[in-house]
């Protein structure tokens, strides 16, 4: 097993030169939109979901199979797009994005709204190439489509998060948004690394509950950073949730509370692998990481 932070170097460096060699150049006609496309992809992300899907599959097959990190860059390029949308003012309304300023800042709120719609349909263009048996591939393009949908996916989570503003939050409501929001596409980069790698339905559904208790950690703890760190340690605006008055873990339960929260559901996730033995050391590593960074 690589030091963690090997394997998050490597897992970026690998995303990065999928993503070079996936995405229209710069200079390719027309410019203004793959300019913009590429300001949010090359904007420094920690390349965690793709990480995850990378792992996901090593742990799998027991060896990084060839073509695994296209779906992963094919996950970032979703991840971005929403990304793009979530910042732009008609939604979060923010002017900063991984350290650099949103890209509605920089090329307007219509080509940024393009290039989020742009790496949409270029992701998927992706999964229908996917080096992997065609039955694999169909549920990859199903997984991911669910993931990212409006019933238990992301943009359902988009929608009922800025229904639930302005108004005292519900522990129903918080979890449905973070895992609709956040959770789905966290889980399926994990469900769709494996079912690459040739996971039986049995290793799926271990992989699923895995994904599910991790997402949601993730975005407990997202909310925490909000309130305790600052922007240039985020590389986001800081408290921007509280000044939208947004359904978060803090705000309903305290930050105290919300560490227990996350840390049990890291234990969760933990006990979804156990079938794996070694094999899944690096992803169990990878789920302490996700309740312990700090940015």
């Amino acid at each position: 097993m690589l030091p963690l932070k090997d394997t998050l170097a490597q897992g970026q460096a690998s995303t990065d030169a999928a993503l070079e060699r996936l995405l229209p150049a710069s200079t390719q006609r027309p410019a203004s939109i793959h300019k913009a496309m590429r300001h949010s992809v090359f904007a420094g992300g920690k390349r965690l979901r793709p990480i995850l899907c990378m792992e996901a599959a090593r742990m799998i097959a027991g060896s990084l199979a060839d073509g695994v990190a296209d779906l992963g860059a094919a996950l970032e390029m979703l991840h971005t797009y929403s990304l793009i949308h979530d910042d732009l003012p008609a939604l979060d309304n923010d002017d900063l994005r991984r350290g650099r300023p949103t890209c509605h800042k920089v090329f307007g709120d219509a080509m940024a709204i393009l290039a989020g719609d742009a790496l949409q349909t270029q992701a998927y263009e992706i999964l229908a190439r996917l080096k992997c048996p065609a039955e694999d591939r169909v549920r990859i393009i199903e997984e991911v489509a669910r993931a990212t949908g409006t019933v238990d996916g992301m943009i359902g989570g988009q929608v009922v998060d800025l229904e639930a503003e302005h108004s005292k939050p519900d522990a129903d409501t918080l979890e449905y948004i973070h895992r609709s929001k956040t959770a789905a596409l966290i889980t399926a980069s994990v469900v769709t690394g494996g079912l690459f790698a040739g996971a039986e339905d049995g290793e799926v559904e271990k992989l699923r509950s895995f994904g599910q208790s991790i997402g949601l950690a993730f975005q407990i703890v997202d909310d925490i950073l909000d309130v305790t760190q600052t922007s240039e340690q985020l590389g986001k605006t800081a408290g921007k949730d509280t000044a939208a008055e947004k359904s978060t873990y803090p705000a309903l339960f305290g930050i105290e509370e919300s560490r227990k929260k996350a840390d049990k559901l890291i234990m969760t996730a933990s006990a979804a692998l156990e079938g794996f033995g070694t094999r899944a050391e690096t992803m169990g590593a990878l789920a302490d990481y996700l309740v312990q960074r700090k940015k």
